[in-house]
């Protein structure tokens, strides 16, 4: 029997005609250039499938690391009026013939030595206190073999520490809420001002007091901070607009397309940004706009508007068909009437006598969406409409006498007023032209000026109104913009500016808070504390 050669499988050398080579040992394990592009070219679908699916936001929001004082001072007060509400068990006990009971506890002071406030990733807004202090008052009873005292004492927490982190998230309905809240809380040691015939015999038997409230204290303040949190805090931001109306007409969705995403040094949320028609809530337009960017961090805040923002707004009212205007008889300008009956005379000379001196009818309507364009050097708004100029005669069918189309830019100044995005408009460019024929377009040139000078007295005042009275960003109530700046990019506008409490957190809370709270959750106990 002949032996294998070296790095053959002994059956197939047992088996020359098979049509199978022996098996080396020294293959390349190197894939085919061929699989190795299939492979790319399959992470490249899927990676552009799943880009197709992902909703682009229509504004974005970012608050940045300088805001976090101005947050913080406002977040402290609110902190020091929730802390005075802990509440501690009665504490009672004795040692050898020494009997005491503490009741009535009650914070009447806390002072803030040292805090600080931050971002940390993974979606937490960190507050820290270190050294803080707390005054007490609470009622005692002591009894000493046959001696006993009764009263009010004053006492004090020192060398508190709190460290509480605030986890932010998207709920159901698409609004920010805080998800969690992390907890940490001691208290070094406590101070009790006795005095009285018996005084050393109290400070020597104090140890027990002391550290049995430093005990409890412990325990009360993450429950508290949970709370207000939680409950407080999230009743806070239920005043965010998620999906209001703006007017009669149409509303607004400002929820969340995801989670809050928190990085060192800001906090960026990003929004739907979409208007709907109220008489049809499932109205949904695709968002095909440049996504803005947020790249800025010197101001507290900004704020990004993608030229979709503002096509959803308009493609709403053109839907809720609020884009039309008509002006009948007196509405219409005696200077454009009489210049209009002039330029179709010969149209109606033909007509019989119950309709030459029928009054005149001018309807505009847009006859599609208008666009907004975002541009470095502005914001335009393009609208094309139809203008049809009839006679009215009453109780008699309406006479045709042109049909033309307009076709006009405006330019839109955009600014932020509190919490407001208003627009003022302002017309640019207008032509009128006639779909029919060039000859007949030749013929309303002479109608070009009057009409043009209609959209400005007449139309422009009534949009104006309307957008000046601007559309509520998605902000908490009691919080206004101050010092805005607005800026331009291509296909989309930020807006920066610095935050300003019009009313403090408490006072928000206060207002709307149920009369009864039923805070269902189990709020974690301190670490620290455990």
């Amino acid at each position: 029997m002949e032996s294998n050669g070296p790095g053959q499988h002994p059956v197939l050398a047992a088996h020359p005609r098979s049509g199978f080579e022996p098996l080396d040992d020294t293959c390349d394990p190197t894939p085919p250039p061929g699989l190795v592009a299939m492979a790319l070219l399959l992470a490249l679908f899927l990676a552009l499938l799943a880009g197709a699916h992902a909703e682009l936001p229509g504004c974005k929001i970012r608050v940045t690391s300088a805001a976090l004082e101005l947050v913080k001072q406002e977040g402290l007060r609110f902190l020091e009026q929730e802390l005075e509400t802990i509440t501690i068990p009665d504490l009672h006990g004795k040692k050898g013939n020494f009997y005491y009971n503490i009741s009535d506890v009650k914070v009447t002071q806390l002072q803030l030595i040292s805090s600080e406030l931050h971002f940390q990733p993974d979606q937490e807004l960190l507050l820290h206190i270190s050294n803080a202090s707390l005054g007490l008052h609470f009622r005692r009873q002591l009894l000493y073999w046959f001696f006993y005292d009764g009263g009010y004492i004053n006492a004090s927490a020192e060398g508190v520490s709190i460290r509480t982190g605030l986890q932010l998230s998207q709920d159901p309905t698409g609004r920010i809420k805080v998800a969690n809240v992390s907890c940490e809380a001691s208290v070094s040691r406590m101070d009790m001002a006795f005095g009285g015939t018996f005084r050393g015999i109290y400070n020597f038997f104090s140890t027990f007091i002391t550290s049995g409230m430093r005990f409890l204290l412990n325990q009360q303040i993450c429950p508290v901070l949970y709370h207000a949190g939680t409950v407080l805090l999230n009743s806070l931001l239920d005043t965010v607009p998620v999906r209001s109306p703006v007017d009669e007409l149409v509303g607004i969705d400002y929820s969340l397309v995801k989670d809050p995403v928190v990085s060192n040094g800001n906090l960026d949320m990003e929004f739907r940004g979409t208007f709907f028609p109220l008489t049809e809530g499932n109205w949904s337009l695709f968002n095909r706009a440049v996504e803005p960017q947020l790249e800025e961090e010197e101001r507290m805040v900004y704020v990004a508007f993608s030229e979709f923002f503002f096509d959803s707004a308009m493609e709403s009212y053109f839907q809720a068909g609020a884009l039309e205007l008509t002006l009948v008889g007196d509405k219409v300008p005696s200077d454009l009437d009489m210049l209009l009956r002039a330029t179709y005379f010969g149209s109606i000379v033909l007509l019989s006598p119950s309709v030459i001196n029928s009054p005149l009818k001018l309807r505009l309507q847009a006859v599609s969406p208008p666009r907004c364009t975002i541009k470095p050097s502005g914001a335009t708004i393009s609208v094309t409409a139809s203008v049809t100029i009839t006679l009215a005669p009453p109780m008699l069918p309406e006479v045709e006498l042109s049909k033309m189309i307009m076709e006009a830019r405006l330019s839109a100044k955009m600014t932020l007023r509190g919490k407001a995005l208003r627009t003022k408009l302002d017309l640019r460019r207008f032509q009128i032209y006639s779909n029919q024929s060039a000859l007949e377009s030749l013929a309303l040139i002479p109608l070009q000026t009057p009409l043009k000078t209609l959209l400005q007295i007449g139309v422009m005042p009534m949009l104006n109104e309307r957008t000046w009275r601007g559309v509520q960003i998605p902000l908490p109530e009691g919080i206004n913009f101050v010092r805005e700046v607005v800026t331009n990019h291509a296909g989309f506008l930020t807006v920066g500016a610095d935050l300003h409490f019009a009313k403090g957190l408490r006072e928000v809370i206060d207002k709307g808070r149920p009369a009864i709270v039923v805070d269902s959750g189990v709020p974690p106990p301190s670490t620290a504390a455990a």
